[in-house]
């Protein structure tokens, strides 16, 4: 059965995404507990940035990752992709896309997001109507508690 989380946020970012940072988090987090995970993005520009932003996290969080495509064979313990997910066997999705990734049921934990934003809330709400359609067990967490919950 897969596990679907989601994190609701309640201020925007100008910067950037503000769920940018939190998927940051994920990713270390997943990397720390030696779990492989793809963080999908809706384009290759998004995956490029996304990319660029785990560069400039604090050297002792650290995040071995790369586009899909590139680094070493079997790719990085984070991989980031734009593309379909058909060559990432990893048990963890982190979803930055406005699309539901492919092969739901194939993943132990997807990760998603509700941003504050009205456009980008209305899209979580119909990913959120979605997994739970497909049977997915289903999360709802502030954004805050991703400092609190170390192991989940």
């Amino acid at each position: 059965m897969t596990d679907v989380t989601f994190y609701l946020l309640d201020k925007a970012d100008e910067a950037q995404p503000a769920h940018w940072l939190l998927a940051c988090q994920l990713a270390a987090r997943c990397y720390r507990k030696r779990q492989k995970c793809i963080v999908m993005c809706s384009d290759k520009a998004s995956a490029e940035a996304f990319d660029e932003l785990l560069w400039q996290q604090p050297l002792d969080s650290f995040v071995p990752h790369n586009l899909t495509g590139e680094g070493p064979k079997g790719g990085a313990p984070v991989e980031i992709s734009w593309q379909s997910a058909e060559t990432a066997q990893r048990p963890t999705v982190i979803n930055l896309a406005d699309a539901l990734p492919e092969r739901l049921q194939s993943y132990r934990q997807i990760f998603d997001f509700v941003p504050a934003e009205e456009s980008a809330k209305q899209r979580a709400r119909d990913r959120y109507k979605h997994y739970r359609a497909a049977g997915m067990t289903m999360h709802t967490l502030p954004a805050s508690s991703i400092d609190e919950k170390t192991d989940g």
